[in-house]
């Protein structure tokens, strides 16, 4: 739908806004999702030992009770649902760096290849980020097929249009807070084709403190994720 609009020069600004908005939430989301078990693996903060207590006079001894029957034991609580039931991501199928998932936030479907970069390097050197992804989605809700999105692990610098580069074709990516998306849709079609008959794909960005990151992507098993993902989400 939105290469159609951009082809014949009729893309209404608000349906413009309407969809960065969903790609932003879209972001949120995926970055949420993936983000749960990396912080559930976290060692829990050590409590502050509490100030010595003046000793109490020991209680007189009091005699045990017997133990309950069986059957006056309290029943376990039933298993509550998550609060967004269905949003939780599961892997259709791990192909090299990428993997094919499905979710259904907020009842809609939708299906997508995502995979983190195999290396990176920013300018200073040494600067930390929050992680890093490159995502191929399909929703057929929205009629939206194949859509590149990339979460680059910290602001991007305002105005500034990131770069993915192909072997010897370079896309430019429009960029807000800390996602980029094609900047051109006509392109992304082209943009995907690329990616499953490439060897790596370099993603190029600014962040708004200036610092300066060159990520590279793998694409052995996108090709065959993006398939997985067609056959979900038809």
């Amino acid at each position: 739908m939105t290469n159609l609009l951009l082809r014949e020069g009729a893309i209404p600004r608000g349906y413009m806004r309407m969809h960065r908005r969903w790609q932003l939430i879209f972001l949120l989301f995926i970055t949420a999702a993936f983000a749960v078990p990396a912080v559930a693996q976290q060692p829990a903060a050590p409590q502050p030992a509490s100030p010595a207590a003046p000793p109490k006079p020991k209680p007189k001894p009091k005699p045990k009770p017997k133990p309950a029957a069986a059957a006056e034991k309290p029943a376990p609580a039933p298993a509550k649902p998550p609060a967004a039931a269905g949003a939780q991501p599961k892997l259709l199928g791990q192909y090299a760096d990428w993997g094919a998932y499905t979710a259904s936030p907020g009842g809609k479907k939708i299906c997508f290849a995502i995979a983190k970069p195999a290396s990176e390097e920013t300018k200073p050197p040494n600067r930390p980020r929050n992680p890093i992804y490159m995502f191929i989605s399909t929703r057929p809700d929205d009629k939206v097929t194949n859509e590149v999105s990339i979460i680059i692990g910290y602001p991007f610098k305002p105005g500034f249009d990131a770069s993915a580069q192909i072997g010897s074709t370079t896309f430019s990516l429009y960029t807000q807070q800390d996602g980029a998306w094609i900047k051109n849709a006509t392109e992304e079609a082209q943009m995907v084709d690329a990616m499953k008959t490439g060897d790596t794909l370099i993603v190029k960005g600014e962040s708004a403190k200036g610092t300066q990151t060159t990520d590279t992507y793998n694409m052995k098993g996108v090709s065959q994720a993006l398939d997985r993902v067609a056959q979900e989400c038809k």
